[in-house]
């Protein structure tokens, strides 16, 4: 062993630092300094004639953004679609995790979990030009089909992001002891009861951290709805079309820190419940 290994094993908090210096060195470069430039740059503004960003201090895109009818109903849609896609897959992605954590055998748990996991391997554009197919008015859906539009959009995310919420809940079941749900039979209490009072709260931290991918993925995207949301836009669109068609960076840095708040926010209302501690 030498003279370096010794020294690096006789302290393993500073082996430790070593070790991940160089990753937290990147987070902090790319990801940390990519999210400082875009707050600055979102207090900047762009020259309407030459169409270069100029550095001129001012909360004029915030006051663009806030008071503008049109940007404040395209924030509320966005997060009511997020809210929508996160309530509609815990509703559909909860009978499906309790089903495979609890009532499937071992073989079977590993099966499913492969099923689960296969959607995730095909191709974004893939399975969002599939929906628009089915929701055209001569798709699988027929005459059921809602068209184009915010419940298209809602449809579609709520599928493309149903597996992030089945895997931490199917973690969550899986942790559950049956002792506890067979407790609470032997102590009379019917199924709906034991659902109420043993296995949601036990299991709550989980949906949550399953709604953060959830709520977060369906925040920032921006193509779906381009795919199957018809003329209706969310804030992702507002920004892509910013940085590309309108050119005006700082508008667009501005609308994009928007989601990066209410991720924030939802981050630290969940904080309480344990449920980072199931990422």
């Amino acid at each position: 062993m030498t003279a370096v290994s010794a020294f690096f094993y006789r302290k393993p908090k500073l082996r430790l630092g070593f070790l991940l210096s160089a990753p937290l060195l990147w987070l902090g470069l790319a990801y940390l300094g990519a999210l400082a430039a875009l707050f600055v740059t979102a207090f900047w503004r762009t020259d309407t004639f030459t169409g270069q960003v100029v550095v001129d201090w001012s909360l004029d895109n915030f006051t663009t953004l806030f008071t503008d009818a049109v940007y404040r109903t395209i924030t509320f849609r966005t997060a009511g679609i997020a809210v929508l896609v996160t309530v509609i897959d815990a509703v559909v992605a909860f009978p499906m995790a309790y089903a495979m954590a609890k009532l499937a055998s071992p073989r079977a748990q590993r099966i499913l979990v492969i099923a689960v996991m296969t959607p995730l391997w095909a191709s974004y554009l893939v399975k969002a030009y599939a929906w628009r197919s089915m929701l055209s008015g001569n798709g699988a859906l027929g005459w059921l089909s809602p068209g184009y539009g915010v419940t298209a959009t809602i449809m579609t995310l709520a599928y493309l992001w149903l597996p992030y919420m089945i895997l931490p809940i199917y973690a969550g079941l899986d942790r559950l002891p049956d002792s506890l749900v067979d407790a609470s039979g032997d102590l009379g209490a019917r199924p709906f009861r034991t659902f109420r009072s043993v296995i949601l709260p036990l299991t709550f931290p989980a949906i949550v951290a399953g709604s953060i991918f959830t709520f977060s993925l369906s925040l920032g995207d921006y193509i779906a709805v381009k795919i199957v949301g018809g003329t209706s836009q969310m804030l992702g669109n507002v920004v892509y079309d910013n940085i590309g068609a309108a050119g005006n960076l700082p508008f667009a840095a501005t609308v994009a820190t928007v989601p990066v708040v209410i991720m924030l926010a939802y981050l630290a209302a969940v904080r309480r419940t344990g449920a980072l501690d199931n990422l």
